[in-house]
């Protein structure tokens, strides 16, 4: 990953799944964090996980066989959708806690409690698929970059899902070494609410109990319905969420 930023020659970006409290924070650095109501993270977690390629899973044992702290071999959870679900909610999780939901609780917290942050953006997959333009807007005015007009609507074309998609192949090169039909594969429906279909009202149950004990209310609030339904995180926000 050093390597790949170094080579990049252009204003230079790293992605990552870190929780804000992993990374090294610098006034001089911008961050964004894109977020998703969790059953939906989870049904798009589900899908990496299920096409995961041998070699995929080959190196995910060798990072887990040089750390003690980490299970070895990597989990493997299971292919059922409500099957891992209830792995991915149950706290600890049962197929390895690094790969389940408390990851994904411990990331929200992170950012939330520090997104009075001016270096700091927060973005929701909810309000990039309703207003995507204006979401887009949003970046480049965090980032303060200055766009022409007439370039405008060629961007925000291309940055929609099935453009992306058709393009996977220049925007995903090598992505068949970690996924089983590469990026046709990892580029998947992007679309909210699968779970709807999928989970029983047990299972739900079993969220809501989750979100109330790991998350704040305005948190849990801006997770489910973003920026467009909560409101914007930082107006008239007090403390970090728990």
């Amino acid at each position: 990953m050093l390597t790949l930023l170094e080579a990049q020659t252009h204003r230079r970006y790293i992605k990552s799944h870190l929780p804000l409290s992993a990374l090294p924070i610098h006034d001089g650095v911008k961050y964004i964090h894109v977020a998703r109501d969790g059953r939906d993270a989870c049904m798009s977690y589900l899908n990496h996980i299920n096409a995961y390629t041998a070699a995929a899973w080959s190196r995910l044992d060798a990072v887990a066989d040089a750390d003690p702290a980490l299970h070895r071999p990597a989990p493997r959870p299971t292919r059922d959708m409500r099957g891992f679900f209830r792995q991915w909610i149950t706290p600890g999780g049962t197929a390895g806690a690094e790969q389940m939901g408390d990851g994904f609780f411990e990331i929200e917290r992170s950012f939330w409690a520090e997104r009075d942050r001016d270096n700091l953006l927060l973005v929701h997959f909810n309000d990039l698929k309703a207003d995507l333009d204006g979401e887009m807007r949003r970046v480049a005015d965090f980032l303060e970059i200055d766009t022409p007009a007439s370039l405008w609507p060629s961007l925000v074309q291309a940055a929609d899902f099935e453009a992306m998609k058709a393009a996977g192949a220049d925007l995903m090169p090598g992505a068949e070494l970690s996924f089983e039909g590469g990026h046709a594969t990892f580029l998947n429906k992007g679309v909210n609410g699968r779970w709807r279909d999928a989970l029983t009202a047990e299972d739900l149950a079993l969220y809501q109990s989750r979100v109330e004990t790991e998350l704040s209310p305005d948190l849990a609030a801006w997770l489910e319905h973003g920026r467009r339904g909560a409101g914007d995180p930082k107006a008239g926000a007090g403390p970090g969420g728990r």
